[in-house]
C-alpha cells in the first residue's frame, strides 16, 4: 500500500512551484543587474546637466509680459 498523501497540501506545493518558476522567468526577462541601474542613472544625470547647460540665461520670456 502507498503512502497518505493530504492532495490540499499536494496542490499547494505543485502551486508554490509554479510560482517560483514564473518569478524565475520574470526575473530574467525583466531584471537589470545593479550596474545596469547605475549606468542609467548616470546616463540620465548626464543628459540633464547637457540639458541644463544648454539653457538660455536671462528673464523668463512669456506671451505679452
Amino acid at each position: 500500500m502507498g503512502d497518505i498523501v493530504n492532495l490540499k497540501r499536494v496542490r499547494k506545493l505543485q502551486a508554490r512551484d509554479a510560482a517560483a518558476a514564473e518569478a524565475e522567468a520574470n526575473r530574467a526577462k525583466h531584471g537589470r543587474t545593479k550596474a545596469e541601474k547605475l549606468q542609467a542613472k548616470a546616463e540620465a544625470a548626464q543628459l540633464a546637466r547637457t540639458l541644463d547647460g544648454a539653457k538660455l540665461g536671462g528673464a523668463k520670456t512669456g506671451g505679452d509680459q
